[in-house]
């Protein structure tokens, strides 16, 4: 049976960077299961059974975090996606290339930051599946999003198989790549898993950035393989295209990642040293 860690474990803890006068928070609401085979249909499982053995569940899946990234700056509020909201859903009825898939804990780990929910004015969708749009579009029980003062941001190209589109009723917003959303903070267009799937770049006072990178990545295992297809993008080519610029970016000094699918790892860097790209967690995160 595999040994739990933070690579095959999801994260259920909020935790946070301070980066300048920015402080970004991993707010977890839950997690599902990604089976390797189906969702890197290129893979084999020689391909699992090496070093990235470490990456699965006992149950032979890989355990991806769901949650949201809360950025706060000078007393401002903003979300990087909102969770899927209070459902659990068994694998039975999910779709095959996944397991068990559950949300609920987001609402929580806001409150435990002390950032009311009314206060949050943006939330920037990197795009719009619902483990990441959850919270602000069907919170599930009749209930209305916690998020009432928000307005909704993503890309035009995701906003145009929507039901409203963008200023339809005020609170829908069309970003445009490399258009700055919210102090340091700018969008840039990483088409592949969607048509228009956006990732969001921080750029801090201190000289450092963070590119919170949505679905680019599912798991420390692309980071060696770009090339890999994965099952659920809408453009595969564009999605390696997207995997390999990015790969390039997290390159450059002082750049952090936030990978919202990575298990308990989900603040990083590009580590290179091996000769062989690799996710290296950060370990001094201010709990």
């Amino acid at each position: 049976m595999a040994t739990a860690t933070p690579w095959n474990t999801p994260a259920r803890t909020p935790r946070s960077l301070v980066l300048g006068e920015h402080k970004v928070t991993w707010l977890p609401d839950g997690h599902v299961q990604l089976d390797p085979r189906r969702w890197l249909p290129g893979t084999t499982d020689a391909d699992w059974a090496g070093e990235n053995a470490a990456l699965l569940d006992p149950e032979g899946y890989l355990a991806a975090s769901i949650g949201a990234l809360l950025i706060e700056y000078r007393g401002r509020a903003m979300l990087v996606d909102a969770g899927f909201g209070p459902h659990d859903i068994p694998a039975a009825h999910t779709h095959p290339t996944l397991g068990v898939l559950v949300g609920g804990g987001l609402p929580e780990a806001l409150r435990s930051t002390g950032v009311d929910p009314a206060a949050v004015e943006l939330i920037a969708f990197s795009h719009l599946h619902d483990d990441h749009f959850g919270w602000a579009f069907r919170p599930g029980q009749g209930a209305r999003t916690p998020f009432s003062s928000a307005v909704f941001a993503a890309s035009a190209a995701e906003w145009a198989g929507w039901p409203q589109q963008p200023d339809g009723d005020g609170r829908l917003r069309a970003v445009a790549d490399g258009e700055e959303i919210f102090p340091g903070v700018t969008a840039r267009s990483t088409p592949g898993h969607t048509a228009g799937h956006t990732s969001y770049v921080l750029d801090a006072a201190d000289g450092q950035r963070l590119i919170a990178f949505g679905d680019v990545f599912h798991s420390p295992a692309q980071f060696a393989r770009p090339d890999w297809p994965v099952a659920m993008d809408a453009l595969p080519e564009q999605g390696v295209a997207s995997r390999r610029a990015l790969l390039d970016e997290l390159a450059g000094p002082g750049t952090l990642a936030f990978a919202n699918h990575f298990a308990d790892v989900v603040f990083g860097r590009l580590d290179t040293a091996s000769g062989t790209a690799r996710w290296e967690p950060l370990v001094e995160i201010h709990k």
